[in-house]
């Protein structure tokens, strides 16, 4: 029996749980017998700590964004090729990393955030640990926090992502491009969903954060749109309530926990408009629909952002704090069937690069062949 540690990290909802949740499920489906746990490090070592830290987080981003972005980059993506040491992080959390190890003794240890995946690394570099490491990226850029030199395999998003981990020395036959891991039960669609002049159906997402600029986003659409909107509050409740009191183009819905539900969701739309959270645009991506992004959330999400732009996958809406001119972007959009064309071919040129197994079954192949 394969006992597999995952390591994401903070118990905010977010796309670090989301893929080791993803993986997990895959890997129960393939074998039963095989032992999972997930485990956040922070909370392990304190949970009242990683509490408040989750809660300072989430008050920073929503506050003070200027200045969150500028330490994010500061503290992990300035230059990226270079190794840097975060001994404040290995002195709060490599005690408890090495006893987390002694107590659960697993057999592979999958990280889905860069932090666990540092102090693996260091462990493993300083022959303390010799379990096998797997880093599962989430966001489509790889930062300094992520460990490298100590890590036995690395699941990417992109090619790009592949070429940077290359020129830092990993050995390409250790790098596979699997796109950022999505739950099977959304399934991938192989036709692009341009079929109609206009599309009918919009999906918008993000009614957990960014939540001012949702209310201006929605407040702006015409209440004869050309469109009908599907908007996914997720947990906002007041934007739930809001919108369900409002006779217009919209059918909201609350949070959604059955991936079906949601890969239906995602059948039903012609488009979508979303923040580039790294599990949603990879969602999108596997649905083939058209991205529109409206919002980046400090950090992460402004680097996905910026990269996305880069692959041609994904169109930025340009706004204004009063008018985001949605509808007309999308209506740009639609009308030119030289952006269709050239959209078409960079997504299939993204989907071109991936490996041609989905991650659990890749994972479980490795277990298998006794590569881990």
């Amino acid at each position: 029996m394969k006992r597999v540690l995952f390591l994401p990290f903070l118990q905010i909802p977010s796309g670090h749980h989301q893929v080791a949740d993803s993986l997990i499920e895959g890997l129960r489906m393939i074998d039963p017998s095989i032992q999972c746990d997930k485990v956040d490090i922070f909370q392990y070592r304190s949970k009242w700590i990683e509490m408040l830290s989750s809660y300072m987080y989430l008050k920073w981003i929503h506050y003070f964004p200027g200045f969150y972005s500028w330490l994010y980059h500061k503290s992990v993506y300035t230059n990226v090729k270079e190794n840097k040491r975060y001994r404040h992080y290995e002195a709060l959390f490599l005690k408890a990393m090495k006893k987390l190890i002694h107590e659960k003794k697993p057999d592979i240890m999958i990280c889905t955030h860069a932090l666990p995946s540092y102090m693996l690394s260091q462990l493993k570099e300083k022959q303390v640990v010799s379990t096998p490491v797997i880093n599962v990226y989430t966001d489509y850029f790889i930062h300094q926090l992520w460990g490298i030199k100590g890590i036995d395999f690395h699941f990417v998003p992109s090619k790009e992502n592949k070429q940077s981990l290359i020129e830092k020395g990993v050995h390409p036959g250790r790098i596979f491009i699997t796109g950022i891991p999505v739950h099977h039960k959304i399934t991938k669609t192989h036709e692009f969903k341009f079929t109609k002049k206009y599309p009918e159906t919009i999906l918008i997402t993000g009614g957990n954060l960014g939540v001012g600029f949702m209310d201006r986003l929605i407040s702006s659409l015409e209440r004869q749109s050309a469109f009908h909107y599907y908007i996914l509050c997720g947990k906002n409740e007041r934007l739930y309530q809001k919108l369900s009191a409002i006779k217009g183009p919209f059918t909201p819905f609350s949070y959604i926990e059955s991936r079906e539900h949601m890969n239906e969701i995602y059948e039903k739309s012609d488009a979508i408009v979303t923040k580039p959270g790294g599990v949603t645009i990879s969602e999108s991506l596997m649905k083939q629909l058209p991205i529109f992004v409206y919002h980046a959330l400090p950090g992460q999400e402004e680097i996905n952002l910026n990269q996305l732009s880069r692959l041609g996958v994904v169109h930025p809406i340009n706004q204004s704090k009063t008018d985001p001119q949605l509808e007309k972007q999308i209506h740009a959009f639609f009308s030119d069937q030289h952006l269709i064309d050239q959209y078409k071919e960079n997504v299939l040129d993204y989907h071109r690069d991936m490996v041609n197994i989905n991650p659990p079954h890749l994972l479980y192949q490795l277990m298998e062949n006794h590569v881990l």
